[in-house]
């Protein structure tokens, strides 16, 4: 028992011949009789019967049209309800992001979208804030659970698989080396893996950007890293370069909110040190009008931050 079934035994009841249902619906006379008598096989009493040359239906037809005129009434009110979600500027919004991004973007993100800059008529998404920090093959699979999801991966790592998530680029960000100010290296406007690779090191656990860019030192200066902490924190890692004692890698956008005087942060050369941090969302996702909103806000405001965020480099 289909709807349109029921739709089409609804108007033989209206109009009385399948003629007529067929030229209403715009379908096919042959159509309106199949679908009839799939409709007529799906329940064990008769729906229509011949009144002359007039099909009509029968008590038991006009009790199932009736049903069927409710059931087509209510979906129609569930379209109405699905197109007025859809378009609500001011809908909730869920919104993942790894930790040094939430840390940069999401107070910047709440003020933008609260100032009115991006509302329609005055009003604006409510966002539904969240952080998840996890390895890079992880990322597609919070669109089931989220929104949107601001995701990261090496600018040489696999590509997201865009048959599931679509992507939406924001920033190609860089991790660079983090030194304390007082360190030698700090005189440097730009380092090699030669240079640093022998120094301690605070890095992440594998799987992560500054693991990955920390093999990349040690595999193109052909020689071991020594590794005294496995961080994920960028404040912490900020924080124990700060006090000395050991290098690491900072993203320069998203980690300069955790940076201190006692810390400098110089670009990397000869590895490939980006990161691409992209939006990830299910396809039907991106339809809502309060979503894309989200969407725009956030590439605002990571632009805002890109421009404020360039190397305080030595002359």
């Amino acid at each position: 028992m289909e709807i349109h079934q029921l739709q089409m035994l609804r108007e033989l009841g209206d109009l009385g011949s399948v003629k007529a249902v067929a030229e209403t619906l715009m379908v096919t006379p042959s159509a309106v009789s199949q679908q009839l008598a799939l409709l007529q096989k799906s329940v064990d009493v008769p729906l229509t019967r011949k009144e002359g040359r007039a099909l009509v239906l029968t008590d038991a037809g006009r009790v199932l049209a009736e049903a069927g005129a409710a059931v087509v009434n209510a979906m129609a009110d569930a379209r109405a309800a699905i197109g007025a979600y859809h378009d609500a500027p001011d809908a909730p919004v869920s919104v993942s992001a790894f930790h040094s991004a939430g840390q940069a973007l999401f107070a910047p993100l709440a003020a933008h979208l609260a100032s009115g800059t991006a509302s329609d008529g005055g009003k604006s998404p409510r966002l539904r804030l969240s952080d998840e920090d996890v390895a890079q093959e992880d990322f597609p699979g919070l669109a089931a659970r989220y929104d949107l999801v601001l995701a990261h991966r090496m600018d040489n790592s696999p590509q997201w698989p865009e048959d599931k998530v679509a992507v939406i680029p924001i920033a190609d960000e860089p991790l660079d080396i983090a030194l304390p100010a007082n360190h030698p290296l700090a005189a440097r406007r730009e380092l090699k893996p030669s240079d640093v690779v022998d120094e301690p090191w605070v890095t992440s656990r594998d799987g992560y950007s500054p693991a990955d860019v920390l093999a990349a030192v040690v595999a193109v200066s052909g020689r071991p890293a020594e590794v005294l902490h496995r961080i994920n924190d960028y404040s912490t890692v900020a924080a124990l370069v700060s006090a000395g004692g050991a290098i690491g890698l900072l993203p320069r956008f998203t980690a300069r909110r955790v940076l201190d005087a006692g810390v400098v942060l110089r670009p990397l050369s000869g590895v490939n040190s980006v990161r691409k941090i992209d939006i990830l969302a299910r396809p039907e996702t991106l339809k809502r009008k309060s979503v894309m909103t989200v969407c725009e806000s956030l590439q605002t405001v990571m632009t805002e931050l890109i421009e404020l965020s360039s190397p305080d480099l030595p002359k």
